[in-house]
């Protein structure tokens, strides 16, 4: 392989890692909202999820 493959192979991890940082962040704010919501809809007389 190449040094341009191995650059590319190195930056497409980097990318990978990158956007499963992003996913992951974006699955916890969602899990975070889904909470505050099931604990405060009752309070606030909102209908409930399930």
């Amino acid at each position: 392989m190449s040094w341009i493959g191995i650059v590319i192979v190195v930056i497409g991890v980097y990318l990978a890692l990158k956007v499963a940082g992003f996913a992951l962040k974006l699955l916890m704010w969602g899990l975070v909202l889904f909470g505050l919501y099931w604990f405060l809809a009752p309070m606030l007389d909102l209908p409930a999820l399930f």
